[in-house]
């Protein structure tokens, strides 16, 4: 398998993670998106949406970082990242969704970008938008984990949930977000972090760290 990667790519750390967990090996392919490397004509061979993860699995080339987790979740079913009923599954689908799809789309790259050269926001703007959106949408996630407490976001062992939950962290602690308001959050991204799976995947262990 192969993994166009971003070491900063918080998406990318989730398909990190999840490879990681099922103990698959990979060729890391780095795509520096900060120096538009994404944009070439190249990579767009590679990714009709010029984003980063993309896996490449034989003959199948696998985009949106939910989709490749579930994908590899179904090729290679243990240690399972999805719980066993359909209720439960679908708690651990909307958590990881509750940080993709309301907090993620509203501080990446392109989107602070646009702010700063499109619309001539200014840099302390730019990060207090970002800060407002991680820090209220963590709010959600930590009421969500406040009504079931477990080790990790559902249950003993890592899921999908935990996958998106630990690059989302980061992030925010890179952008210096408050997380003291969510302590089940912070309790359960300790849990992870103490796993080597989390551990050895993390931006630092990148080869493309800088």
């Amino acid at each position: 398998m192969e993994l166009y990667n971003y070491f900063r790519s918080s998406a990318s750390y989730r398909v990190r993670i999840a490879l990681a967990l099922k103990g698959l090996d990979y060729d890391y392919q780095a795509v520096h998106l900060a120096k538009n490397a994404q944009q070439g004509e190249s990579y767009a061979a590679v990714s009709a949406a010029r984003l980063v993860p993309v896996l490449r699995d034989g003959e199948h080339t696998l985009t949106q970082s939910l989709a490749i987790i579930e994908y590899l979740d179904e090729t290679h079913p243990q240690p399972p990242l999805l719980p066993a009923t359909p209720a439960e599954r679908a708690r651990v689908r909307a958590l990881a969704l509750d940080i993709a799809c309301e907090i993620h789309p509203l501080n990446n790259l392109r989107v602070l970008r646009y702010l700063k050269r499109e619309m001539k926001v200014a840099d302390e703007d730019k990060d207090r938008w970002y800060r407002h959106w991680v820090e209220t949408g963590l709010e959600v996630v930590e009421r969500q984990l406040a009504a079931a407490p477990a080790t990790y976001c559902h249950g003993g062992t890592p899921t999908l949930a935990d996958c998106v939950l630990v690059p989302q962290i980061f992030n925010a602690q890179r952008f210096e977000c408050r997380v003291t308001h969510v302590p089940n959050v912070m309790r359960v991204f300790d849990a992870c972090m103490r796993l080597e799976a989390f551990e050895r995947t993390r931006p630092e262990q990148c080869p493309d760290f800088e």
